[in-house]
């Protein structure tokens, strides 16, 4: 017997002998009978098995995402890092980030906020005692401190592009100040195929040098196409 039927059945069953069924209840139970009865009348439960059979039916025939075909250096790339997941898998150079990098990068973005530009207040009023990087400065840097756009030492030299795909998550733990010295460090978290390349998905934690907390955390994407 179907679904509809069988609740089609016990809705008729239960309108025509409530009385017998109401002997068994308790008082709490009991003083919903009624709205219950006048809600099955009404086929509420009879229209709901039908939505849902309709939703799975729709599902079941809605197309099947089809199997990508990597092509040979492709498919080398991802049984090369299918074994590093979980891994650091790089560690970049380290980067200086001077007072001339961060009030380059206030006139372009337009932020000339006292505690990155302003060393003389910086000094006396900042808690950190000197200025300190932007946190997007920071972050803008992590292309090239993962050598992600050198040409001359590229991590995957049999792809023809990478392109930055986005970030799914970004923190800023700890101020970069004026003078100080960082570094990427970067672990894998998850490689997709996609098509004609790879989606790589990695944690990168840029290293404040001689500093205990990172100045940035982010959860990179990155698409290699070949």
């Amino acid at each position: 017997m179907k679904v509809v039927d069988m609740l089609k059945h016990k809705r008729e069953s239960l309108t025509k002998y409530p009385f017998e069924l109401k002997d068994w209840m308790s008082p709490t139970i009991m003083d919903y009978w009624t709205e219950f009865l006048s809600k099955a009348n009404n086929s509420h439960i009879v229209t709901w098995v039908k939505e849902y059979q309709l939703v799975n039916s729709k599902e079941a025939m809605s197309p099947q995402p089809q199997e990508i075909k990597l092509i040979p250096e492709a498919q080398a790339v991802l049984q090369e890092l299918l074994p590093l997941i979980g891994e650091e898998f790089h560690v970049g150079e380290w980067a200086v980030i001077d007072q001339e990098k961060i009030n380059q990068f206030a006139m372009v973005t337009d932020d000339h906020q006292w505690i990155h530009t302003d060393q003389e207040r910086s000094t006396s009023e900042s808690p950190f005692k000197t200025t300190i990087a932007h946190g997007f400065l920071t972050l803008s840097m992590l292309s090239s401190l993962t050598d992600s756009v050198d040409p001359q030492n590229s991590q995957f030299p049999t792809a023809k592009m990478a392109v930055n795909y986005g970030l799914n998550k970004v923190r800023f733990p700890y101020p970069v100040k004026s003078g100080k010295r960082i570094r990427a460090r970067s672990r894998l978290l998850k490689v997709t195929p996609i098509k004609g390349g790879l989606e790589i998905e990695k944690e990168i934690s840029v290293e404040i040098e001689k500093c205990r907390r990172p100045g940035c955390v982010a959860v990179s994407v990155v698409r290699i196409y070949f």
